[in-house]
């Protein structure tokens, strides 16, 4: 029998002209009944550090201050069987849209493309979710969803059963991930400013087994990551 999952989207540094080098996009995927569990548990995460139920997680804000929080949700994910992230590292120094006869925006959707692709499997049935960026991205997604019924043959809609867009500080697996394509960000910008951070990425590194920067083998289950080599990049 089909399983449906969740699939929580979000993004790090995609604009064209922010002069950031590289783009990170991410996604944890959840069994759908199990997405309300995992939210009351990181809750009740936030509650043991003295922390507002409605205390919206991001990479931002993490400190020396609050890393005993931060390791915790780091450790969380890793214990939490259910959980699997997937990250796209997309350079964006030597991009060519003219060339490649594209906008960013049609680029950008294309990475996000690449990210899914992969972790839908055509017997299981995905509700995927994006964090709202703009008033534009409803249009846009629906490029993506039948990018995605295409790939996977969904002529019915039984597979991808929804794209939607929705405000991460809502839901707290989309946080989450916010956390883990913060991490994989800072390190491939070569930042190293805040050691609250620097710490979490070193135990992101440990617990996951992975550099953080490369190409994970195609299998790989827990953290699952591409680093894009496409044309033009």
């Amino acid at each position: 029998m089909a399983q449906t999952f969740n699939i929580y989207c979000d993004e790090s540094c995609h604009l064209e002209n922010d002069h950031i080098p590289v783009m990170v996009l991410g996604a944890i995927s959840c069994p759908a009944e199990k997405a309300r569990i995992c939210a009351e548990e990181i809750r009740a995460i936030k509650s043991r550090h003295e922390l507002s139920p409605n205390f919206e997680i991001k990479w931002t804000k993490v400190s020396a201050s609050k890393i005993d929080f931060y390791m915790e949700l780091l450790e969380y994910f890793f214990r939490n069987s259910d959980l699997k992230f997937r990250g796209l590292i997309a350079p964006k120094v030597q991009l060519d849209h003219e060339k490649f006869n594209q906008t960013h925006t049609q680029w950008y959707y294309k990475m996000y493309f690449d990210l899914l692709k992969v972790i839908i499997y055509p017997v299981n049935c995905y509700r995927i979710f994006l964090d709202i960026r703009d008033t534009h991205g409803g249009s846009r997604i629906k490029t993506l969803k039948r990018a995605l019924k295409s790939d996977c043959n969904d002529n019915n809609g039984e597979i991808i059963t929804t794209i939607q867009l929705v405000h991460s500080h809502e839901i707290e697996l989309m946080q989450l991930a916010d956390l883990l394509i913060g991490a994989i960000s800072y390190l491939n910008r070569g930042l190293s400013t805040n050691e609250g951070k620097l710490k979490l990425i070193e135990k992101f590194k440990i617990l996951s087994g992975r550099d953080l920067i490369s190409t994970t083998p195609y299998g790989a289950g827990k953290v699952n990551l591409l680093r894009w080599k496409g044309m033009g990049a």
